[in-house]
């Protein structure tokens, strides 16, 4: 018989506890805007679109042939991200590639809330989905209820 206090309680009891379905659903939303905008960006790269290269090359100064490595690293950390057992290790491969998209905006001083901070907001959402809908996520950063 095991203790309701032991730790394998505990840990049993945090993956069995639930998520509500407002929480749920609001995770759903903000990852898929979130997953759309990356896979958008992530074709357009795979596609070797003419503006994609015109603004790689011209703006932000990468040789045209980086275009398409560009857009299948980020396909593969997307679907790393969107298979359940990998989405955490997903999240932060993510995290890392959008914060290589601040560091170029803020190279070629982009507008700021536009261009500069539009990846962390991307950042956000990716985060946000995992938040809402992992329990144990939630107990690791815990914000404080008064």
């Amino acid at each position: 018989m095991k203790d309701e206090h032991s730790p394998e309680s505990a840990t049993e009891n945090l993956q069995n506890a639930s998520v509500s379905r407002t929480a749920l659903w609001t995770g759903r939303i903000i990852g898929a805007i979130a997953i759309l905008y990356l896979l958008l960006d992530s074709v357009s790269h795979i596609l070797q679109l003419p503006a994609v290269e015109e603004w790689r090359v011209n703006i932000l100064g990468f040789p045209a042939h980086t275009t398409l490595s560009n857009g299948l690293i980020l396909l593969v950390c997307i679907i790393v991200y969107l298979i359940p057992r990998t989405s955490v290790l997903g999240a932060i491969l993510l995290t890392g590639y959008l914060g290589g998209a601040v560091a170029i905006n803020v190279r070629i001083n982009s507008p700021f809330f536009s261009h500069i901070l539009l990846p962390v907001y991307v950042g956000i959402m990716i985060w946000g989905r995992l938040y809402l809908k992992e329990v144990p996520l939630r107990n690791l950063i815990p914000f404080k209820k008064n």
